[in-house]
C-alpha cells in the first residue's frame, strides 16, 4: 500500500526502505520491528517496553479502524489496553515527546494520523 512518493531510504537489513518527506513509511509492508528501531534511532530515542506497548496499541487500532489514531482515540485505547496510568497524555508525552500520536505512529509503520500537523 503507498502513500506517497518516496523521498529517501532507510536502509535495513539489506533492504531499501521508501520514507515520505515527513518520515513516514512510503508501504507500510515494509515495517518490521527493525524498521522501528532504526526510525528511532535517526532521532536518537531508543525504544523501551513501554514504547513497544503504545506500538503494539497503535498498530492494533489501525487493524481494527484502518487509520492511525489521534491523540484522544490513542489515550483512550492505551488506557483500554494497558491500564489507566498508562493511558494518560503525560505518559505518552514522555515516551514520545512532541507528538504521541504523529510520532508513535510513524515508528509503528502508520499513516500519519489525519489531525496532526
Amino acid at each position: 500500500m503507498a502513500s506517497s512518493e518516496i523521498y529517501r531510504y532507510l536502509s535495513i537489513e539489506g533492504k531499501k526502505i521508501g520514507l515520505d518527506p515527513e518520515g513516514f513509511l512510503v508501504d507500510m509492508g515494509d515495517w518490521s520491528p527493525a524498521v522501528a528501531e532504526a526510525l528511532a534511532a535517526e532521532e536518537e530515542r531508543i525504544l523501551t517496553e513501554d514504547h513497544w506497548e503504545v506500538i503494539e496499541v497503535l498498530r492494533d487500532f489501525y487493524s481494527r479502524y484502518e487509520m492511525a489514531p489521534a491523540m484522544r482515540p490513542l489515550v483512550k485505547s492505551v488506557g483500554l489496553a494497558l491500564g489507566a496510568e498508562k493511558g494518560k497524555s503525560l505518559h505518552l508525552m514522555r515516551l514520545f515527546p512532541d507528538s504521541p500520536a504523529k510520532v508513535g505512529a510513524r515508528l509503528a509503520g502508520l499513516p500519519k494520523p489525519a489531525n496532526c500537523l
